[in-house]
Order: structure tokens, then sequence, then C-alpha cells
């Protein structure tokens, strides 16, 4: 199979002799690389060199080193090395990191996976997992939420079972954090004045978190996971081995992910795989929330409240799709009088009401939008459209026809529905 694309090439420098664990650090990266199914690495053993303490290391039959350099190249997507780099930069305490953009003239490599039923979930977990017990401090919780990529974090026990589970939007609904949602937009003295009041509340992971998740064992089929993750309305599944213990997490994006993108970027087939023939018309909602580009915040936030996609388009007077609006984007956006009144409606489901709403009403669906989103048509192949989702980090797509007029919004939870059926089958 022939690929091109824009991708990300990292390079490790690092030392023969360094260790991870048990491990020589170049074998337990490659063993990291592999587990998180990259695209491959390569280990290149140097004749000579120096590093940070200046002192050269030869292979020469005069001065003989058993600390040769190593370097270890990496080419990949740039969101899988996005994922990651994390790890790996906690790995390599002592080298040197870099990457840069790359275009990928040629490539081969395995098919994309069909994804049978009985694949197990170890497959394609994650297993870069950082959790919590339910005595760690709330403000600690919530720095780690605010300072990573991942929002989610399983809550163990003393043997390291999953007891419970701590999202955002816990946060949000129990724990009264203002703009959770919206946590890289605080500015530092906000952040601070929110942790100081956390720490002196004296609360803990235990009074915010979900107890009993819902848990996958690591052998446990694909099909299982997709199913657990529909019948509960849910996003992600703790991962646990045979004693309980937790292993991993899997995401719905996790799934949809393995299914729809190769390492980098791949050429378009010619041949769908089959059973992914489906079209987006053929499961895109048709029943959309709308509103103007002037339409007051007030009737922006009453229709989030009352929409179950927390998505509301927003459309010119002869329907064509100009911005989207999301409750993200609403505290992102908001001043700091409207983000209490909105947090209020959002968590409780209820209109804005007070000095709150008369704010809003002198605000304007245009001041929060996201203008032109990212649209599709609703004869694009599903496939395609869920690789938009991926590589954008958007989880909705608005559904054009060829005047750019809106007729429906394709998500996630939709396509991988479309999964769990083939799955079945």
């Amino acid at each position: 199979m022939q690929i091109i694309g824009l991708a990300k090439k990292v390079t490790v420098y690092i030392g023969e002799s360094d260790r991870w664990g048990r491990k020589p650090l170049y074998m337990a990266v490659l063993d990291l690389l592999k587990q998180e199914d990259c695209a491959g690495a390569t280990v290149t053993r140097g004749l000579a060199g120096f590093g940070a303490h200046s002192r050269i290391h030869t292979a020469s039959l005069v001065a003989l080193s058993a600390d040769l350099p190593l370097v270890i190249e990496w080419v990949d997507s740039p969101e899988r090395v996005s994922r990651v780099m994390p790890r790996l930069r906690e790995m390599v305490t002592e080298g040197l990191i870099t990457v840069q953009d790359v275009e990928v003239v040629t490539y081969s490599h395995r098919r994309l996976q069909d994804l049978p039923a009985d694949i197990p979930v170890q497959n394609v977990m994650r297993r870069e997992v950082h959790t919590v017990q339910p005595d760690t401090p709330l403000a600690d919780a919530v720095e780690m939420l605010l300072d990573k990529v991942y929002r989610t974090l399983p809550v163990v026990d003393g043997e390291g079972r999953p007891v419970g589970i701590v999202t955002d939007g816990d946060l949000l609904k129990r724990a009264s954090l203002l703009a959770v949602s919206a946590q890289r937009q605080l500015t530092r003295d906000e952040l601070t004045a929110e942790l100081r009041r956390l720490r002196q509340s004296g609360q803990t992971v235990a009074d915010v978190m979900t107890r009993n998740p819902v848990l996958i064992t690591a052998s446990a089929s694909l099909a299982e996971a997709v199913g657990q993750l529909q019948k509960h309305g849910i996003k992600r599944l703790p991962v646990v081995d045979a004693e309980g213990r937790l292993v991993g997490i899997i995401s719905r994006a996790d799934i949809l992910r393995a299914l729809a993108r190769p390492p980098v970027a791949e050429l378009p087939r010619q041949n769908p795989p089959p059973g992914r023939h489906a079209l987006v018309k053929d499961i895109m909602l048709t029943n959309v929330p709308t509103v103007h580009a002037d339409a007051p915040l007030a009737q922006v936030v009453d229709l989030l409240v009352g929409s179950a996609r927390r998505r509301v388009v927003v459309v010119d007077d002869q329907q064509r799709v100009v911005g989207i609006i999301t409750d993200g984007d609403l505290l992102k956006r908001a001043t700091e009088t409207e983000r209490p009144g909105i947090i209020q409606s959002l968590t409780r489901r209820k209109t804005v009401g007070g000095r709150a709403g008369l704010h809003l009403q002198q605000r304007t669906a245009a001041e929060v939008m996201t203008p032109n989103p990212i649209c599709v048509q609703a004869d694009t192949p599903l496939l395609t459209a869920l690789q938009l989702l991926l590589s954008h980090h958007i989880k909705r797509l608005p559904v054009v026809d060829r005047q750019g007029v809106l007729v429906g919004l394709l998500g996630r939870a939709g396509i991988l529905q479309v999964l769990a059926r083939e799955l079945e089958d």
C-alpha cells in the first residue's frame, strides 16, 4: 500500500548504557512505540560522540567505550506523536529529543485493520494511564486534568484496582469549579485562586468521582467494548487484567482512530473495505438546533441546555452554515459576569435568569461562535468524514448540501453505532 502525507520525525539521542528499569532504555522506548501501535522506529549505534557532560565516547579499538551514543528515529502521524510524547519525555531523563516536520513520499505497511469482532481490547487500548486515589486532594487532580491532554483520571485503590473515575465533567458538576471546560483560558491568577480554594476546602477525589465505573478486561473483544460504550452512553472504559488491576483505557475515539487512520495520511482508496460503504446521509441527525449570528446569547444557552449534543449551528438567512457554538465555546469566551450563570444553566439544565440572563441578552451568537466550521456533504463516505473528525480533533461536523445549506449533523457517536452493528454482524 502506498501512502503519502505530512508527518513528524522524532529523533532521540541517548547513551548505550542508559536504562529504564531493568531494560536498556533504547529497548524500553521501542517497546513503548510498539505498544502504542506506532509506525516503526530504528535504533542506530554511533561510532563516536559527546553530549552534555562533554565526555567523548568512541568505538575505536584504541579506546573502546561501553557507552556509545545511540540515535532512535521514529516517523509517525502528528496526532500519535503528540499522544506518545509525554511518556517518551518521562523515560528520557538524560538525552536529547527533537521533532521536525517531514513529508512522507512513499511508505508501505500492513493494511488497515478491518477490526473483526473478536479482536482483543488490548490491541487498541492506550496503556499510558494517569491515575489518582480516593484520598488524593482534589486540587491535585484538577492540576493533572488542566496540565495534560487527557480529561479522565481513573481512581484506583492501593492494589491498582479501579474504584471510580474522575472527568472534567465531574469537576464541573460536583466541585463547583468555574470554567473547567475552558481551563486553558483561565489566567494564572484565576487558576491559582481556584486551586487555593479547593485546597482550603479539604475536598478529595472521593467527593466528586463517579463510583463503580464500567470496566472491560484486556482480553475482551472489541465488540464487547463497543457494546458497553453504547449501552451505558459513555465515552471511555478503564481496562483491567484478570486480577482486576488497571492496565489501560479505551475510548470510542481510540476505536474510531484504529478504524480510520493508518500511521500517516493515506491516499484515497479506490475500493473501500467491505462493510464500510455507508455515507454521511445514512446516519446524520436532521434535527439540528440553529440560530442566526445576531441571536442573543441567552437564546444560544437555552438551545444548548435543551440539546443532548451541546452544539448550536449558526446560519444565515438562506440557512447556509456560518459558524458553530459548543458549550466549550461559551465558557471560553464568556465574561466573568456571564460565566457563573452559563455554568449553572449547563449543569442544572435550566435557562439563564436574573442579572446574568439580562447581560446575555446584550451579546450575540456571532461573538462566541467558531466561524467557518469544517463541513461535509451528505454523500461523503463515512470513513472520509471520520478521518476529518479525528485529524481536526473535533466531535461533530455540520452536513451541508452543494449550496452550503445545513441539512444535518454528524458525530462520533453515530459512527460508533454503525461500527457496533458491523461488529455484531
